[in-house]
């Protein structure tokens, strides 16, 4: 007999009771509450190196590739974090600002730009709220804002090209300013992979979007992970959750990769790209992708792992107390374990580091980084591009120490890897906090200090390599990866030619114009003064009036101040008024102050003599702002 419909069974009042005092909250009881990150306290100056063709460097037009670490002026003394895209750099400040610099062919620097200039050029990224945390992929940037929400701006790419950042209609749309990526709770931490975004929220959930032809997603198989599927963008563009047994802490994304340490922080889950081993995920397993997340045997449990960093064949970790690990491709040095010809299978540490406490690492295409307690910075790996810092362009199987005088009196806090360019952040212990000016393009004292460096003579200058150099390294790159996700091969990204550094014309200032025009005023008042002796003392004592009156400031003197050519033209004018011959010789030569001291009162009631002040007054204030 069917169950009648309608009928509401209601609880007694034992069994109520019986459920008011059972457990609360059971399927809650392993979540994990994080909090929203609070911007970093160690601030300080940006320094890059490597490949700059496109204005990743932030050294202007003139510096399109270095060997040495150079200063980013134009960013000032106050920054807090920075991230190292592919062919652009973010910069995080003090005021949680944000600030973008390099290729902006798919709006990856999340302001309008006029032009390569433009694009070289440090400039602010408009945001609703203050920035406290921010990163950077191939060709996207994302921040993540004081309150939990996440803003991201550019575009993800795929084997088909470019894929857009979010859906709009039926298709994905690049994004060339900040747009809020919609999250259930407020996030907790963020990660860019080559291509896609990693989102961490309070809750200890982790949400993906972007390309995951590689299984950098997690969520998707392989079949789905795909543009060509019946749900197209949208199961791609739109952040969804990952399904992990227990709740995440940290987050971190490479390339193709994506590594997640569990609430407990006891073990590290990954998924991706694992056709050299680079996940740390061994057996079966190696060699291949990974669509869901899987444990990372090679990780030991409970290792306190601190910081992972992936790069495009290889992995790095940092440990609990400061040691490197490294696992994947060993070609080119990148692992740091010197000369040897087979691949790390399992987490094994950087000899040449193990008496180092690191506090940073990073992980380029395929070179690496660390950072130290004690500030040095150890680069290994491709160096083809000068991205090593070490002042050449010759690969390292081991870590080796870059050196540049602008890091002098600095200490290097934190590193970051890009496609041809690496970016450095410095602290200087003794600097003051106080409130630095809007950034500024690079000061001519600045220039000529960095190229007192020991480095080789410039040779005669090259043309830029362009975006299509960059563009065309990064499709190889591409092709190399779709074509190795089953097996490993034995082609990586070759290097150029050694790199040449290239240095522009520098500017030097021009010298003073000084003006003849004094000296044959001078000789004209002496002339006059013996004609008429009487009317020039009057004319002095009321000329002295206006000097004695403001001294206080000289705002109404800079609201209608002349161009040199009209002051050239005002001084003979001043002294052959037609309209009072008598009282032309107004300034004597021997004045009792300097004329740039003398304040001029626009409103005087004596009109010559005040005129003939004003244009001496500005001629000397023009010269010493000249100077």
């Amino acid at each position: 007999m069917p169950a009648t419909r309608g009928v509401k069974r209601t609880a007694s009042k034992s069994s109520a009771s019986v459920a008011s005092t059972g457990p609360k909250n059971k399927k809650k009881r392993n979540v994990t509450q994080l909090e929203v990150p609070t911007l970093p306290k160690r601030r300080g100056r940006v320094l890059t190196c490597g490949q700059g063709d496109v204005g990743q460097l932030g050294l202007g037009e003139d510096v399109i590739e270095t060997t040495r670490f150079k200063h980013v002026t134009g960013l000032g003394e106050k920054i807090v974090d920075t991230c190292a895209g592919g062919m652009h750099t973010v910069a995080l400040d003090s005021d949680g600002k944000v600030w973008t610099f390099g290729c902006n062919d798919e709006g990856a620097l999340g302001r309008p730009t006029s032009g390569d200039s433009d694009e070289g050029r440090p400039g602010a990224v408009a945001l609703p709220r203050a920035c406290v945390a921010i990163s950077a992929g191939d060709s996207h940037s994302a921040a993540l804002l004081d309150n939990g929400d996440v803003y991201a701006w550019g575009a993800f790419r795929d084997s088909h090209g470019s894929m857009g950042l979010v859906v709009r209609g039926r298709e994905g749309k690049p994004c060339r300013e900040p747009v809020a990526v919609p999250l259930p709770d407020p996030a907790a931490g963020i990660a860019s992979g080559g291509d896609h975004l990693v989102i961490l929220t309070t809750s200890g959930s982790v949400y993906t979007m972007g390309c995951g032809e590689q299984g950098q997603l997690g969520r998707l198989s392989q079949r789905s992970a795909s543009r060509d599927t019946r749900q197209g963008f949208s199961a791609l563009l739109v952040p969804s959750k990952v399904t992990l047994k227990a709740g995440a802490s940290r987050v971190w994304a490479g390339y193709h990769a994506t590594f997640v340490l569990d609430a407990s922080q006891e073990k590290m889950f990954a998924w991706g790209l694992n056709n050299y081993g680079q996940l740390g995920i061994t057996g079966e397993k190696r060699k291949t992708a990974l669509y869901a997340p899987t444990a990372c045997d090679a990780f030991p449990a409970g290792g306190g792992w601190r910081r992972v960093a992936a790069g495009q064949h290889h992995s790095l970790a940092l440990d609990g107390a400061g040691l490197v690990h490294a696992i994947g491709r060993v070609e080119y040095g990148r692992l740091g374990l010197g000369d040897r010809s087979g691949d790390a299978e399992v987490l094994e540490p950087i000899p040449k580091l193990q008496n180092k406490k690191c506090v940073s690492i990073a992980a380029g295409t395929s070179n690496s980084f660390a950072v130290t307690d004690t500030g040095e910075i150890y680069a290994w790996g491709m160096g083809s591009e000068g991205q090593l810092g070490t002042g050449g362009s010759a690969d390292a199987t081991e870590p080796t120490l870059a050196v540049s005088s602008a890091m002098q009196g600095h200490t290097p806090i934190h590193v970051a890897a890009g496609g041809q360019h690496t970016v450095l952040l410095v602290e200087d212990p003794n600097a003051k906090r106080e409130a630095s000016p809007a950034p500024e393009k690079e000061t001519e004292e600045e220039k000529i200090e960095e190229k007192s460096e020991e480095e080789p003579e410039p040779e005669p200058e090259k043309k830029p390599k362009g975006r299509g150099h960059a563009r065309g390294r990064k499709q190889e790159q591409e092709e190399e990866v779709s074509s190795s996700t089953s097996s490993a091969h034995a082609q990586d990204v070759a290097g150029d030619a050694a790199p040449q550094k290239v240095n522009g014309d520098e500017k030097k200032a021009t010298p003073m114009e000084i003006d003849e025009t004094d000296n044959k005023q001078d000789k004209d008042k002496k002339e006059d003064k013996d004609t008429d002796a009487d009317a020039k003392t009057e004319s002095s004592k009321e000329a002295s009036k206006p000097e004695t009156t403001d001294s206080s400031s000289q705002d109404t003197v800079e609201s209608d101040k002349p161009s040199s050519e009209d002051v050239e033209m005002q001084e003979p004018a001043a002294e052959a008024n037609p309209s009072q011959p008598e009282a032309a010789p107004t300034q004597e030569p021997e004045a009792k102050e300097p004329p740039k001291a003398v304040e001029v009162n626009v409103n005087g009631a004596q009109e010559e003599p005040v005129e003939t002040k004003t244009v001496e007054a500005l001629s000397a204030e023009a010269l010493t702002t000249t100077a």
